[in-house]
């Protein structure tokens, strides 16, 4: 699909008809204007599992992805099934062409340790690409306060890179918000959070934080990314903000 299935006008309407609304009346209408044209991407963070126990509710058939880069924790994986087996959801398992073996033997090693924009772009940006189908929207898990690239998004926005509508039901939510419904509601929940991994990727590129740090301060840690590319706004040039 290479045009928006939204005008900016409607976004803009839909943006002020939902400021204020909470996560789970944005998922109402998410799933009223798209299901079944509606999919949801997860790392099975915490926001995503909130998001999870949400659409249980809401409705359990809006079609949900995670992108298997191959390098993922064992913690997260087995996440996966503890979610089926609460909520009845099977989070679909979305991987690249290559297996982690052939893509490192591809490039002579792994690409994380001096090329982790690339490694991302293969492993995660392609696969969801490609996995996208006739989806309209997707949603995600993206909170304000987390990067200055999520600081930019909207509750609902036009997603140049997957040319879909994206929707941000917890993008009012800080950290605190996240926990209290998760304790609230005995949502499961990765036990690295408990292991001072308040933010988790893919285990190379994942590092325990200190006290007082940031909470994305272990992604890539020592470097100046922060982003897989995911969420990096892109503008009708091309540029990221």
């Amino acid at each position: 699909m290479s045009v928006s299935v939204m005008s900016a006008e409607a976004i803009a309407q839909a943006n002020a008809a939902l400021e204020g609304k909470s996560p789970q009346q944005i998922l109402r209408w998410a799933v009223a204007e798209f299901h079944p044209h509606l999919m949801m991407a997860t790392a099975f963070g915490a926001e995503g599992c909130c998001l999870m126990h949400m659409l249980a509710e809401i409705e359990p058939n809006v079609r949900i992805i995670n992108l298997d880069t191959g390098y993922q924790f064992q913690e997260t994986l087995e996440l996966r099934e503890r979610i089926k087996d609460r909520y009845g959801i099977a989070v679909e398992m979305v991987r690249p062409e290559l297996s982690v073996e052939e893509y490192e033997r591809e490039h002579g090693g792994p690409l994380y340790t001096h090329r982790p924009d690339q490694c991302c772009h293969d492993r995660k940006i392609i696969p969801l690409r490609k996995s996208i189908g006739d989806a309209r929207a997707w949603i995600s898990a993206i909170r304000k306060d987390q990067t200055n690239h999520r600081g930019a998004a909207e509750i609902v926005m036009w997603d140049k890179k997957f040319n879909l509508v994206k929707v941000n039901p917890l993008l009012g939510w800080g950290r605190s918000e996240v926990w209290k419904f998760i304790v609230d509601h005995n949502v499961p929940y990765n036990p690295l959070h408990d292991q001072n991994y308040p933010s988790i990727g893919c285990w190379p590129c994942t590092a325990p934080v200190g006290e007082g740090q940031d909470e994305r301060a272990g992604r890539w840690a020592g470097t100046a990314k922060k982003e897989c590319g995911l969420h990096v706004i892109e503008h009708k040039d091309g540029s990221g903000i």
